[in-house]
């Protein structure tokens, strides 16, 4: 009872962590990443990044709504990337490598993070309302531009978009997974060319 009490007391002497969210977040990637989101409990999250429990409580309502604001984080810069990258000056050809090379850019600018969205996007896109700004709904619109100007054959813009998504998304698998070396973004160039044969094709 005596050590319990003097435990309270020292927890309520600690002085509150400085710059405690970047910390929670990045302790939070890594188990969400190696334990999973469900298995990952806010007081293992605190212990790994160094702080107390309320500590987080006090940047997140718990670990499901955190979890959603990292998934999100990258999610938007995704979208606006793909906006930027497709709608800019240039050909076909030069458009498609700026967006491969964008996305390669943010993966290994922050792998990890990087890493949370790609392995995390069955859990959390059912919940995300399709928006105009998402980037799937970009690139589909874009595509569907392209085949309206006679840019790229006619067919399904929501199928392209897919096989094209599908070109880069697995290569950043992969290399979750070991399976591909070096930084992404030294394979922009071939998976660009993958991209084109996808969006050139009957």
């Amino acid at each position: 009872m005596a050590r319990q009490a003097s435990k309270t007391k020292d927890e309520a002497k600690k002085p509150r962590a400085r710059n405690a969210r970047p910390k929670i977040e990045r302790a939070a990637l890594k188990l969400f990443i190696h334990e999973g989101i469900d298995a990952a409990t806010t007081r293992e999250i605190a212990e790994k990044a160094g702080v107390s429990e309320g500590a987080l409580y006090r940047h997140y309502k718990g670990k499901d709504e955190l979890a959603l604001s990292l998934f999100m984080e990258t999610h938007n810069r995704l979208g606006a990337m793909m906006a930027e990258a497709l709608s800019g000056d240039g050909n076909l050809d030069e458009k498609v490598l700026s967006a491969v090379t964008a996305y390669c850019e943010l993966a290994d600018e922050d792998f990890l993070l990087f890493s949370f969205h790609l392995v995390s996007l069955n859990r959390f896109l059912p919940y995300d309302k399709r928006r105009e700004d998402d980037p799937v709904s970009i690139t589909e619109k874009i595509i569907a531009s392209l085949m309206q100007e006679g840019v790229i054959p006619k067919g399904d813009p929501a199928l392209k978009a897919a096989m094209a998504l599908g070109v880069v998304m697995q290569a950043g698998q992969n290399k979750i997974y070991n399976r591909l070396p070096g930084p992404l973004s030294q394979h922009a160039e071939a998976m660009a060319r993958a991209v084109l044969c996808v969006l050139k094709s009957e």
